[in-house]
């Protein structure tokens, strides 16, 4: 019976814990984001669609347990994007982050490095810039990877998006450093530790600005919904709006530990004689407490809203109401 609880029977296409709730989503997208799924070989996740596909059409071979079909299913959620059905380039990926899809596989081992450089003490205009600027590169390609890809985008949307993103990050970071140098009541120190948290304000604005952007075409086209037996009832703008809004307050939630906290716990950690008297030993201890944040705070940030979220067929265009019997419908959030 324990082991029944832990495994529950398998269900396609469904998740393993109760996306209902937060503790289920999150326990959702720690086993998504399992870092191992980084080095799936080809074979391996030939021989996993295979075996979902076998359960789909009945011809599963004997032998075959609750737990592999869950691995399975895993490891191609991991790997292969829900709407395009094509893999997702691993550094883009959610899980390339540290345990959320891929930290969680790509995002965290990927994103660790741009956080580390962010918060670097002592930024110049030039190093500012460099680093907010490929912080919103990847930040756009993730979100680019990761999208509601049920209708296409064309390319301009993708530049437009970016473009703004790494605009307005640049504009803020830059605006924000000159404002405090110019502050003379300020003292270095003071000058210093305030200069650690100016990546927040960017970074959140930016991610907004950058989810908006490159998401924008599906304000315009829509998003496909589908009843509870997976079929798409129609094309819905407000279900996109309600997509966006969700991710983009995600993007502001999930810089806000890992460019908050670390300045904090540098600032009392640079304070011990160890550390003190080992300058050498000031950045690995820096990267190794963003990479700790950063793979904590992904599959929180994540887990707030359900990537397959459902939304009231009242709620919708009037279409989608003539369209379907069902009181919900459901639809990709993206992440």
């Amino acid at each position: 019976m324990a082991e029944s609880a832990a495994c529950p029977a398998f269900q396609l296409g469904r998740p393993r814990y109760d996306q209902g709730s937060f503790l289920g989503r999150l326990r959702h997208f720690i086993d998504i984001i399992d870092p191992s799924t980084l080095f799936v070989s080809e074979k391996k996740l030939k021989a996993c669609i295979k075996l979902l596909d076998d359960y789909k059409h009945g011809t599963l071979p004997p032998g075959v347990s609750d737990l592999q079909l869950w691995e399975a299913q895993k490891i191609k959620q991991a790997i292969i994007h829900p709407d395009t059905g094509e893999k997702i380039f691993m550094p883009f990926r959610m899980s390339g982050t540290t345990s959320d899809e891929d930290l969680c596989q790509g995002y965290v081992p990927f994103g660790t490095p741009i956080v580390i450089g962010l918060l670097l003490p002592n930024q110049t205009v030039v190093s500012t810039i460099i680093w907010q600027w490929l912080n919103q590169s990847h930040n756009a390609c993730v979100n680019y990877a990761n999208r509601n890809a049920t209708k296409p985008t064309p390319t301009s949307k993708f530049l437009q998006g970016y473009v703004g993103a790494v605009t307005s990050a640049v504009s803020i970071a830059v605006g924000l450093n000159v404002l405090i140098q110019k502050a003379n009541k300020l003292s270095p120190a003071t000058r210093m530790i305030i200069q650690r948290f100016v990546p927040f304000p960017a970074v959140a604005s930016a991610n907004i600005c950058n989810v908006g952007l490159m998401r924008h075409n599906e304000l315009s086209e829509g998003i496909d919904v589908l009843d509870h037996n997976g079929n798409v009832v129609g094309s819905s703008k407000i279900a996109a709006r309600h997509a966006i809004m969700e991710t983009a307050f995600t993007r502001v939630v999930l810089p806000m530990p890992i460019f908050v906290l670390p300045p904090i716990i540098m600032s009392y950690l640079e304070r011990l004689r160890l550390l003190q008297s080992n300058r050498r030993l000031l950045l690995p201890v820096h990267s190794f407490v963003c990479l700790v944040t950063f793979g904590l705070s992904l599959p929180v940030a994540i887990s707030l809203f359900p990537q397959m979220s459902q939304i009231e067929v009242s709620r919708l265009e009037p279409e989608i109401a003539m369209a379907t019997d069902c009181k919900m419908v459901t639809y990709n959030k993206g992440l």
